[in-house]
């Protein structure tokens, strides 16, 4: 696509994907606070936070995906300018969200006690199990932040979820400093410590968030039209719960790959495992960036489908193609060339910072197709194209990168570097596919011939 179409889709699209980027980073810079802080009391418990994340975030991004079926509902409806169809699904959208998130901390509970199937390190497992427990009951107060915070996304105001996630990790890791290493005289909790901060900052996030969505005046005319919200309506539920369902397998088809990974990955010992969690805490910093402009293709392709504007709707799906192309292009440069250096602010063992060297490397590689598979599933949800993505993401990743790995690994020896490859592969094939399939369903018909009348 030349430049000239895109260029008008560039401002726009970066007005709404930097603070998308910056709220998305907040979820993973929790992760990456709790890791840099706990690994400085030692690679167990560094490899305990790997594993309770890996189990964790399986979860946690179904519900996430359940939650970004709001975004392109909102999005189309706002297109049309349809005050009560937005009415219903901000009353809607928050129910399905706290109702999810009700259930996955649920699932959390049973799920603590299984940690000890999975053959990892005895030691791990014993400081994983308690965090895992409190990990998994902050999703709820994340599910509530989530319902609101997509609705607001999708009629475009993306600043305030920004704002209100950078103020939560600001107050996340002071609690993790005074948590984990005892301070102001609080008891040292060590690893529990980054777990109870994060539940906190957590209930902060919804109450604000919550709070601004329900007192704001330009969001008078949906809370007036949105009625009872006792009386949620089964219909617009369903409809969520259909676009939503599909979006938060896929990404549960794929973290779960990187959480299984990881599981791979802890039968070579705790040295590893803390390795690769540092290498995919700081990949993951860059995937959530690039999800943030994957979230503005979603709001900008959504709102130009809902207008009618088909040539719109793929001119803004590409220009966002093209920022994350450099954006990723310019992080694997970064991640190549620091490498070496990344790995110290975790943790100090020589053989931890050695195989964490290496495995960003590989992060490095895969990069670029990270981010054009996150952007493709972003532009294609704005198409409320979301089933056959999760067909790829279950063929790719479970039927070829882990096999793949797997074999690489273990077969031929290669430890977690064939894992990661693995990985890589995987990555790379769902990017090529979503890019052909937004290509294809968002072409624009030609114009027919008009028939010209004989005399």
């Amino acid at each position: 696509m030349p430049l000239t179409a895109i260029r008008p889709h560039l401002k726009p699209t970066l007005l709404l994907a930097y603070p998308v980027v910056l709220s998305q980073l907040g979820h993973v810079l929790v992760n990456v606070c709790d890791s840099v802080m706990v690994g400085q009391t030692g690679k167990v418990p560094l490899a305990a936070v790997s594993l309770g994340v890996s189990v964790n975030t399986v979860v946690l991004v179904l519900g996430l995906g359940l939650s970004m079926a709001i975004t392109p509902l909102v999005a189309a409806a706002n297109g049309k300018r349809d005050v009560p169809a937005l009415g219903s699904l901000l009353v809607n959208g928050v129910w399905l969200s706290t109702l999810a998130g009700l259930v996955l901390a649920a699932v959390g509970l049973l799920i603590a006690p299984l940690l000890g199937y999975l053959n990892q390190p005895a030691e791990v497992v014993r400081l994983a199990a308690p965090w895992v427990r409190v990990l998994f009951l902050s999703l709820l107060p994340l599910m509530v932040f989530q319902g609101f915070k997509q609705f607001a996304e999708g009629l475009g105001l993306t600043r305030q979820a920004m704002f209100l996630s950078i103020m939560a990790n600001v107050v996340n890791a002071l609690l993790c400093y005074v948590f984990i290493f005892g301070h102001f005289g609080v008891p040292a909790m060590g690893l529990m410590g980054s777990a109870w901060a994060t539940l906190i900052a957590r209930i902060l996030m919804a109450l604000l968030m919550a709070t601004y969505v329900l007192r704001a005046p330009r969001l008078q005319a949906y809370r007036e039209a949105a009625g009872s919200w006792l009386q949620p309506a089964r219909a617009t539920i369903s409809r969520i719960f259909g676009l939503g369902a599909p979006i938060g397998v896929q990404m549960m088809f794929e973290m779960g790959a990187f959480s299984f990974s990881a599981i791979m990955i802890g039968w070579l010992g705790a040295t590893s495992l803390a390795a690769h969690q540092i290498a995919i805490n700081v990949a993951s910093v860059t995937y959530m960036a690039a999800s943030g402009i994957a979230a503005a293709a979603t709001i900008r392709v959504g709102y130009f489908r809902g207008t009618g504007d088909a040539q719109g709707a793929r001119q803004a799906g590409f220009t966002a193609y093209g920022l994350t192309f450099v954006f990723m292009s310019v992080m694997a440069l970064i991640l190549i060339l620091a490498r070496h250096a990344v790995p110290h602010f975790y943790n100090h063992d020589p053989e931890v910072v050695a195989q964490a060297a290496t495995l960003l490397l590989i992060a490095a590689l895969f990069q670029v197709s990270d981010g054009l598979q996150v952007v493709g599933l972003g532009a294609l949800r704005g198409l409320e194209d979301v089933k056959v993505p999760s067909v790829v993401a279950l063929l790719a990743y479970w039927a070829i990168a882990l096999p793949f790995g797997y074999w690489l690994g273990f077969g031929l020896k290669l430890g977690a570097i064939g894992v990661w490859v693995g990985l890589l592969t995987g990555l790379t094939l769902v990017a090529g596919v979503l890019v052909w399939r937004f290509r294809q369903h968002s072409a624009v018909p030609a114009p027919q011939p008009v028939a010209v009348a004989s005399h």
